[in-house]
C-alpha cells in the first residue's frame, strides 16, 4: 500500500530527470521554473495552509518542540564528530545540509497523499519552525561562525522567500483575519501547481556524474538523513507525546533526502559544490527506497 502511495512522487521526479536530460521543453525552462516555484508558487501554499492551521492547538506546540529537538541534536553531534575529525567548512558545510535539511516538495507531496489537508496545515507549521532553524545551521556551518556569518545570516533570513512566507501565513492566522475576498483561492490555486512542479525540478536538478567521487561519504551521510534521522524524529515524538498526523508530519520530513537548495547555498557561500551535488543525487536516489521503508516502519509501531 505505502510503495502504491509513494510510487508517483519519485516517477515524477524521474520524469523530470528525463525531461532535462533531453533538453525539454529546454535547458533554460528548469532554472526558470524552479525560481518561479520557489519565489511564487511554494510561498503561495505555505501562506495559505498557515492562515488555515490551528496554531492554538497544544500540540502543534509539541511538535515544534520535537522538530528542533531532532535537528539540534542532529547537528551538535555532527560539530561533536569535526571535533574528533576536523574539516574545513567547504567540506563540512555540504556534509550539515546532508543530514539536517529536507526536500520541501516531496516531504509535502507524502503528507498530502497520507493525511490530506489536515496534513498540509501541520506540514507548514513545521516548516515555519525547521525551515530558518536548518538555514541558520546551514550558514554557520559553511562559514566557521566567522565574523561576516551574522550578517550573513541575517541577509538569508531576511531574503527568503520561504521564511517571509511563514510569517506571513503566522501573521494571518494568529490576527484572525485569515484569507478574506477570495485570496485564499487564489493563493489554493497557486500552491496547487507548486508541488507538481517541484518535483519535476527535484529531478531535473539530479547529477550522476557527482556519485563517483567519496562514494563512501555519500553513504555514511545519506544513512545517517534517511535512517537515523527518522528514527531519531520518532523518538522524539514518543518524548513529547506526538500522535496522529502530527508524529507523521514529523517522521516523514526527517526521513526525506535533502533539499536540491542546498546546492545553491553551498556554491553562494564557496562550499564544495560537487560534493554537495553528488549528495543531493544519491541521497534522492536512494530515498525511493528508504521512504516506504521507513513509513512501514512507523505504520507497524
Amino acid at each position: 500500500m505505502l510503495f502504491l502511495t509513494t510510487w508517483p512522487l519519485f516517477a515524477m521526479i524521474g520524469l523530470g530527470f528525463v525531461l532535462a536530460r533531453r533538453d525539454f521543453p529546454s535547458a533554460a525552462f528548469w532554472p526558470a521554473a524552479e525560481r518561479i516555484n520557489y519565489i511564487l508558487l511554494f510561498p503561495a501554499l505555505l501562506v495559505v495552509s498557515l492562515a488555515r492551521a490551528p496554531l492554538h492547538d497544544p500540540a502543534l506546540l509539541g511538535m515544534g518542540a520535537a522538530a528542533v529537538a531532532v535537528i539540534l541534536f542532529a547537528a551538535a553531534g555532527l560539530w561533536l564528530l569535526r571535533a574528533v575529525r576536523p574539516m574545513p567548512a567547504a567540506r563540512f558545510g555540504p556534509a550539515m545540509q546532508g543530514v539536517i535539511r529536507f526536500n520541501t516538495y516531496l516531504g509535502l507531496s507524502v503528507v498530502a497523499m497520507l493525511a490530506g489537508a489536515e496534513g498540509l496545515e501541520r506540514a507548514a507549521v513545521y516548516l515555519a519552525v525547521a525551515v530558518p532553524l536548518v538555514n541558520v545551521l546551514s550558514i554557520l556551518a559553511l562559514t566557521d561562525a566567522s565574523a561576516r556569518a551574522p550578517m550573513t545570516i541575517l541577509r538569508a533570513v531576511a531574503t527568503n522567500p520561504l521564511i517571509l512566507a511563514c510569517l506571513v501565513g503566522f501573521a494571518l492566522a494568529l490576527s484572525g483575519i485569515g484569507l478574506p475576498f477570495g485570496t485564499g483561492e487564489f493563493l489554493a490555486m497557486l500552491g496547487q501547481a507548486s508541488l507538481p512542479l517541484g518535483l519535476l525540478c527535484v529531478g531535473a536538478a539530479l547529477k550522476p556524474a557527482t556519485l563517483r567521487a567519496d562514494f563512501a561519504g555519500l553513504c555514511g551521510l545519506s544513512a545517517l538523513r534517511l535512517l537515523v534521522m527518522p528514527a531519531l524524529a520518532a523518538l522524539s515524538g514518543l518524548i513529547f507525546g506526538l500522535s496522529g498526523v502530527e508524529a507523521l508530519v514529523l517522521v516523514v520530513f526527517s526521513a526525506m533526502p535533502t533539499a536540491p537548495t542546498a546546492y545553491v547555498l553551498t556554491r553562494q557561500l564557496n562550499g564544495d559544490g560537487s560534493f554537495m551535488a553528488g549528495i543531493v543525487t544519491f541521497q534522492t536516489i536512494m530515498a525511493a527506497l528508504s521512504v516506504p521503508l521507513v513509513l512501514l516502519v512507523v505504520e507497524r509501531l
